[in-house]
């Protein structure tokens, strides 16, 4: 199992969805508050989901196909969660006369959605090496 690549890939996209949001903050508020992922619900359901989805990829290391299926879903997961961040940084944007700034936690499902990409990749790559060996009995 952890000597695949797609294991190593995807338990660095769990770094990044199911650990790190809790440490960088999504935003900082123009009164200096930091604005953490847990302080929106909606926020909350996509990371949970994509974790639990990430955990369950990783433990379905001998199915490919389901592994491969459960890595898109992951990826449209992450596009929506990465959708509403944009859509709320353009309004935060239209604050008063202090601007919030973005934080590094915004740029978390970029990176998720890389990593997932590479892992889908090499679960490709697996695949293929498979069926070729099966090609020559």
């Amino acid at each position: 199992m952890i000597q695949r690549i797609q294991t190593v890939y995807l338990i660095l996209t769990f770094l990044m969805i199911g650990l790190l949001p809790f440490i960088f903050p999504l935003w900082t508020l123009s009164d200096g508050k930091e604005y953490f992922f847990m302080q929106n619900q909606f926020y909350v359901i996509f990371f949970g989901l994509s974790t639990a989805i990430t955990i369950y990829s990783i433990i379905s290391f001998k199915k490919r196909h389901t592994q491969f299926v459960a890595n898109r879903l992951n990826i449209v997961l992450n596009l929506i969660l990465l959708g509403l961040f944009v859509y709320h940084s353009l309004n935060l944007s239209g604050e008063a006369p202090v601007v919030s700034e973005k934080g590094i936690g915004m740029f978390l499902p970029i990176l998720a959605i890389v990593f997932l990409v590479l892992a889908n990749k090499a679960i490709k790559k697996d695949e293929d090496l498979v069926k070729s060996v099966d090609r020559l009995r």
